[in-house]
């Protein structure tokens, strides 16, 4: 019999941005990159998403201190949320920067609420020995930090960061990121 949590067991993601060569390896395939940009906390990511059913652009940065990569995407309808913020482990091999997911997400509706999701792929992941039980512990705490903080920040993810000294910057309309120190790559 299958189980439900045995459906959502999935071994964790890990994305290998190749910064030099721009492309973005992930657990679907190789993607090129627009922009890679190195900034004061980590790295900016941006790319389109090729037909993708729901989304059609993605910015990201890589924030290895605070175990996060702060996503924004653009769907193609409605927006789902504002920010989509992976819990990960994140570190540098040369030029390639490695993500590794910890299944935990948190989505953020900037001003209103944020949200932990996919508490129930973590577990199954646990239960199925793809994730140890440190890793998972420690998971859930950084998903709860992040969650606090931005509750505190009544929900405003720009305040939250800026309170930890960081801010971010994002395209819009087609225009370079702000507050970006130095291209990479290409």
């Amino acid at each position: 019999m299958v189980t439900e949590a045995s459906q959502l067991a999935h071994p964790v993601k890990t994305e290998r941005h190749d910064v030099r060569a721009r492309r973005h390896h992930t657990n679907t395939g190789v993607r090129a990159v627009d922009a890679y940009h190195l900034t004061p906390q980590g790295l900016y990511v941006s790319r389109p998403f090729t037909s993708h059913p729901r989304v059609r652009h993605w910015q990201a940065h890589l924030l290895p201190a605070l175990n996060l990569v702060v996503c924004r995407y653009d769907f193609h309808g409605e927006r789902e949320h504002d920010y989509h913020l992976d819990v990960a482990d994140i570190w540098q091999e040369g030029e390639v920067w490695v993500v590794r997911d910890l299944y935990l997400d948190v989505l953020v509706h900037d001003g209103l609420m944020a949200e932990i999701v996919d508490t129930d792929e973590l577990l199954a992941a646990r239960a199925a020995g793809y994730l140890s039980e440190p890793d998972m512990h420690r998971a859930v705490a950084m998903a709860h930090r992040t969650l606090s903080g931005l509750a505190r920040a009544r929900y405003s993810l720009n305040g939250w960061l800026e309170a930890q000294g960081l801010n971010l910057g994002w395209a819009e309309d087609g225009r370079p990121a702000p507050a970006l120190t130095e291209s990479v790559g290409g």
